[in-house]
């Protein structure tokens, strides 16, 4: 039998521990934050999915979910609330509240919030998306023109990311949420 894994408190929400099921809701979960990267939902704690990594992405106007990349790994996103731009394979392609995104692994993508921002499902596979081969950070135009992309390929997060502030835990997530 499986058992039911517990949770911890912290200052930003509930963590789950251990290994097992659970039940967690977003409202209660742990959110973090990174200024001009939006704010995020962590659904895992400790240790970490093995098969899928998910969360919960709102992004403001003009802020990247992430750096144009790709992986090994399929991921696919579904925008559930407001408005965003998709960059995938250097093309743009508005998206808005149900549209569904299908990245095939090794497919270049990122999507950036637009108008007045989004709030995203993010699903990817963890088979191969892990170690050193995870993928990597592709330069593309569309990309920089939108803030979310590299000057000079690197498959190092650190130096993808070096613009951004770290990540930190998010107290109010009002307005975050629809209802």
């Amino acid at each position: 039998m499986v058992p039911e894994a517990s949770f911890e408190q912290t200052e930003s929400g509930l963590s789950p521990r251990g290994e097992g099921w659970f039940v967690l809701n977003a409202r209660e979960a742990v959110w973090q934050e990174s200024a001009g990267r939006g704010r995020y939902c962590k659904f895992e704690g400790e240790p970490r999915f093995s098969q899928l990594g998910i969360q919960l992405r709102a992004l403001g106007p003009g802020e990247p979910m992430s750096m144009y990349h790709w992986e090994a790994d399929q991921e696919d996103f579904l925008v559930l609330s407001g408005e965003a731009i998709l960059i995938i394979e250097g093309e743009e392609r508005p998206l808005r509240a149900w549209d569904f995104v299908h990245c095939p692994a090794v497919a270049k993508h990122t999507i950036v919030g637009a108008v007045e921002g989004c709030l995203c499902l993010a699903v990817g596979a963890r088979d191969k998306s892990t170690g050193l081969n995870w993928g990597g950070y592709s330069v593309d135009e569309a990309a920089i023109r939108h803030g979310a992309g590299v000057e000079q390929e690197t498959s190092d997060p650190r130096e993808a990311y070096k613009r951004f502030p770290d990540r930190r835990p998010l107290r109010d997530r009002e307005g975050l949420l629809p209802d």
